[in-house]
């Protein structure tokens, strides 16, 4: 598979995490799996900023990653 294919399916799956955070977030309240979805999807674009070297965008996706954390450990905790 070429780098760009890798790139772009990791983006992918990345926008699927997050598109499911939300319908999760909105829709299904009581099962608090949201976090779980937004941290995929931070980890999936977070991996794609370090393959692509994003300095910005990898930045954000630090701070998504220790918000879906810290709404983790609220959630089950």
């Amino acid at each position: 598979m070429k780098t760009l294919n890798i790139n772009e399916t990791i983006q992918w799956l990345g926008t699927a995490f997050i598109l499911a955070m939300y319908v999760l977030m909105n829709f299904f309240k009581d099962l608090d799996l949201h976090p779980v979805a937004g941290l995929l999807g931070g980890l999936c674009y977070l991996v794609w900023t370090i393959r692509v070297a994003n300095k910005p965008q990898m930045l954000v996706n630090i701070v998504a990653i220790a918000v879906c954390a810290g709404g983790l450990f609220k959630a089950w905790i």
